[in-house]
């Protein structure tokens, strides 16, 4: 019975659908994704260093509706 040699050090990387870029619409690259590109990736790295996607807060407690205080 001859059998094939195993391939060893080979690199193997799951395949992910092509989705479109959150920047810029592009399809998506393997490198960069979800992104297609690096500059489209560190756009978006800065915004989330900037805290551009900061979620926001309700000042007073009461506001928000989650207080469990009774008066």
């Amino acid at each position: 019975m001859a059998s094939e040699p195993i391939k060893t050090g080979g690199k193997v990387e799951p395949l992910r659908k092509t989705r479109p870029c959150p920047e810029c619409g592009k399809p998506s690259a393997r490198e960069h994704y979800p992104f297609c590109s690096d500059r489209c990736r560190t756009l978006d790295l800065s915004r989330w260093l900037n805290g551009s996607y900061a979620i926001p807060v309700a000042e007073d407690e009461t506001k928000a509706g989650g207080g469990d205080e009774r008066e």
